[in-house]
């Protein structure tokens, strides 16, 4: 029987629910009931889970309600995906009602299960029943409802449990796609792995060990990848901040150490502060953050010789930095072609990242912060990124203003509306004014066998799809292409655009090109070399 934890206890119970989601990732991923090379349910809640486990490994807490503060951070600055920003905030929730608690009962436990899905849900515009936040809440209903027949853990969890299991059931009776593949949603049996894996660490001791082959990540670093030649910062400064005061801000201290660096990120986590800076003076930085309390973890690399332990102030000092620019732009693209596009639209930063590879809010934060302007304009590019994009304004002092793209031409049209003296207010309308006129199709293969009008097709076919619909499916990419934008183009059409993968050939592309000069000869016929992975052709209309 067990009526409390401690914050040992958490973190280990903690760890045993993301390795039971980690080992079933892939089951979560062939649950995707879209044949479409994506970004997958499984992997997006697993890096989220796993971000949160390599930042209290090996650590210890004070209280449960330090330990799930730092799980709540870890797990937003982790975020891939939808599935993985709704597992963040489910934390944050929960991290809300354990603050001050040094160990838990089944009460206090209970009462975070509902608050974090309260939370998860306030961080969703549009709430859709049987899904992760439907399951999620129903299993914290279930616990809640336990609560006065018996105050034991155990007994909380396994009604939690239970619930859960009985929402994730229903769920193919609540979504007809989910019933038409004879499957659950993903996102809500991901939410079940992680209950399951609690409960067997509740009733066993034990914690559920890491598959092999399933790595643990390294901690969430806010450091960017820069090369030796654009290095004008030599020293990587890293390090934690045990407040003296909770109540104290850190925004003074993250203006006074920002003229010193560059790469700055400052996280302010209520009894923690989360430092990262690229400064040639990590001393004087330290220096300032022993104003506001003791240090630990502390890392200084200096980048330039690839030197990782603590080294002396370098002789120079840092060269002034420019004033701010008013804007910035950060985009999320993948392929040579997609990224120099973005750049000659004026993008500071792109995010490697798409379809198969949603970044994290860490990613899309440290490219942000890389940038030198007052306000920075995100780009997400893809329906599956908008959520961890939306999740950075928290966790910066930039302004940040995120144009919801749900593709590459929508995010490329939204650039070309911008207007450098226009406010930002007025801009991010016409951007996203200009976004909504695209219409945007997309030529791939099918990872699995699919149904098309009553037709069973087989996996690897060549599909066209609008949104979430395939609308052609063939042999060949540049056949599909063609009968894809048939149905796309209409009498208010004036410019179609292609955008070419890294496996489609110039001449292919310039056949297509020909023809649809031909077929549609009112439009303007735009063929660009994307060279984006997995994807023959991203094509628009406008």
């Amino acid at each position: 029987m067990i009526y409390t934890i401690d914050a040992a206890q958490l973190c280990e119970a903690f760890t045993s629910a993301a390795n039971t989601l980690i080992n079933n990732k892939n089951i979560l991923n062939d649950l995707n009931v879209f044949p479409v090379p994506d970004g997958d349910t499984g992997s997006n809640m697993s890096m989220t889970v796993s971000a949160a486990v390599a930042e209290i490994t090996g650590r210890s807490f004070s209280s449960v309600g330090e330990a799930m503060n730092i799980i709540a951070g870890a797990s937003l600055r982790g975020a891939r995906g939808n599935s993985g920003v709704i597992l963040s905030q489910l934390f944050r929730g929960m991290s809300k009602h354990l603050k001050g608690c040094e160990i838990a009962d089944a009460n206090d436990i209970a009462k975070a299960f509902r608050e974090g899905v309260a939370t998860a849900y306030r961080a969703v515009m549009k709430p859709v029943e049987g899904t992760m936040l439907s399951v999620s809440r129903d299993g914290a209903d279930g616990g809640l409802s336990s609560i006065s027949k018996d105050n034991e853990i155990v007994s909380l969890v396994k009604a939690v449990v239970k619930a859960a299991q009985k929402s994730l059931d229903k769920t193919p009776e609540i979504l007809p796609q989910l019933k038409a593949a004879g499957v659950v949603d993903s996102g809500g049996q991901g939410i079940v792995y992680l209950l399951e894996g609690l409960l067997t660490y509740l009733e066993t001791g034990t914690v559920v060990e890491r598959k092999d082959g399933e790595a643990m990540p390294a901690p969430v670093s806010a450091g960017a990848k820069i090369s030796d030649a654009d290095i004008k910062f030599a020293y990587c400064t890293e390090f934690i901040i045990e407040k003296n005061n909770p109540s104290e801000s850190s925004k003074p201290f993250a203006a006074t150490i920002e003229k010193k660096g560059d790469s700055m990120v400052v996280v302010d986590d209520e009894t923690i502060i989360k430092v990262h800076i690229h400064t040639n003076n990590p001393g004087y930085v330290i220096e300032e953050a022993l104003k506001l309390g003791a240090l630990i973890n502390i890392k200084i690399d200096n980048m330039k010789y690839q030197h990782n332990s603590l080294t002396e102030e370098a002789p120079k000092t840092a060269e002034p930095q420019e004033p701010p620019k008013s804007y910035g732009f950060a985009a999320v693209a993948a392929g040579e072609g997609m990224e120099a596009l973005f750049r000659d639209m004026g993008a500071d930063e792109i995010i490697l990242g798409g379809q198969t590879m949603n970044p994290s809010t860490d990613d899309i934060l440290n490219a942000v912060n890389k940038i030198n302007a007052e306000t920075v304009f995100i780009l997400p590019n893809n329906k599956n990124i908008i959520m961890a994009a939306e999740q950075v304004d928290s966790l910066t002092e930039k302004h940040i203003c995120v144009i919801p793209t749900t593709s590459i031409p929508e995010g490329l049209s939204a650039m070309l509306a911008f207007s450098p003296d226009s406010a930002t207010e007025d801009n991010a309308e016409a951007m996203k004014e200009a976004a909504s006129f695209v219409k945007t199709g997309n030529v791939t293969f099918a990872v699995r066998d699919f149904d098309l009008n009553g037709e069973t097709m087989p996996k690897g076919k060549i599909i066209g799809l609008t949104g979430k619909k395939i609308t052609a499916a063939g042999d060949d990419p540049a056949q599909v292409a063609k009968d894809l934008l048939s149905g796309m183009v209409d009498e208010d059409s004036a410019v179609i655009n292609v955008f070419y993968g890294e496996d489609v050939d110039d001449e292919t592309a310039e056949g297509l090109q020909a023809y649809l000069e031909e077929t549609y000869s009112a439009c303007d016929v735009l063929v660009h070399s994307g060279k984006q992975p997995l994807y023959y052709y991203i094509v628009s209309v406008e």
